[in-house]
């Protein structure tokens, strides 16, 4: 018996993640889950800058200037940030991997993942935008020092944000706003 023929067109638009093909920090496709979890229609996202899905215009920017950094020689990336879903405004953490096609250009042409991350973490606290910024690379366990050189900014200004952030959740100590961070 003859195998049938895979439907990847199908197999892409019905994954149980999201999917995003882009080029130049645009949407060129993208699957239903995406549409789902942005809260969006196929029509009001091809075509769009991702700008559209950060909750601000210096997010983006930043995240674009981190990716580019940050690539591996394969030209992965990977990290959960705070995104923004299309209807309703909402901001919900996600987790976000990708790939350039071509590590040495790496906004030209990409395949990103995305997966929402609200059932497991819920933003319980009105964050700036460095101060999501701070909070996601907290969680990943990075030092002021490596987050300092990650955003540009000294050690001592990311300490300043992580003051805030645990008044902001009433922590008393980093690992305890990690915690408040990750189960939230």
């Amino acid at each position: 018996m003859e195998p049938a023929a895979l439907d990847y067109r199908s197999a892409f638009l019905h994954a149980p993640i999201g999917l995003v093909l882009s080029a130049q920090r645009q949407i060129v496709d993208c699957n239903d889950r995406v549409l789902q979890m942005f809260g969006t229609t196929r029509e009001a996202l091809i075509g769009q800058s991702f700008a559209v899905m950060y909750p601000s215009a210096a997010e983006f920017q930043r995240t674009g200037e981190r990716i580019v950094a940050s690539l591996d020689a394969q030209g992965h990336y990977a990290d959960d940030r705070v995104m923004r879903r299309l209807g309703n405004g909402e901001l919900f953490w996600c987790h976000v991997t990708g790939r350039a096609l071509d590590p040495a250009d790496p906004h030209a042409r990409g395949i990103w993942s995305f997966e929402d991350l609200s059932a497991k973490r819920q933003i319980t606290a009105e964050l700036t935008p460095r101060e999501r910024e701070i909070a996601a690379l907290l969680v990943e366990g990075q030092t002021s020092k490596l987050i300092g050189r990650h955003l540009g900014v000294s050690p001592r200004t990311v300490d300043i944000y992580r003051g805030r952030l645990m008044k902001k959740y009433q922590a008393s100590s980093t690992p305890e706003l990690i915690h408040k961070l990750l189960s939230a």
